[in-house]
């Protein structure tokens, strides 16, 4: 059980990084949901941070539809930009990371 040993191959597969970022993308799509429905009813919000961390963690298009989708904070301009902005850096990392290194 404890005797063997996995590779980073074998982690990070193709397969296992499309399901990990549908995942993470429901997850920001749920999460603006939420805050929005919190917002109407006066209830306790989710943390302006905890959106964009989930975005940095891979969750940017589900944020961004969920933040378009509902129409939440799409007035607060660190959120029109920000988002976005975190996405298309992660795009730009994930293709120097799969072509130049």
């Amino acid at each position: 059980m404890f005797g063997t040993t996995i590779s980073f191959d074998e982690i990070f597969t193709l397969k296992n990084i499309l399901i990990y970022l549908l995942v993470i993308n429901l997850i920001g799509f749920y999460m603006m949901w939420s805050d929005k429905r919190k917002a109407k009813w006066g209830k306790w919000r989710i943390p302006e941070q905890t959106l964009f961390i989930v975005t940095a963690l891979g969750g940017g298009i589900g944020t961004i539809a969920g933040m378009y989708t509902f129409r939440h904070k799409t007035k607060k301009l660190k959120f029109t930009i920000g988002l976005p902005a975190i996405l298309i850096l992660e795009i730009i990392l994930a293709i120097y990371l799969k072509y130049i290194i």
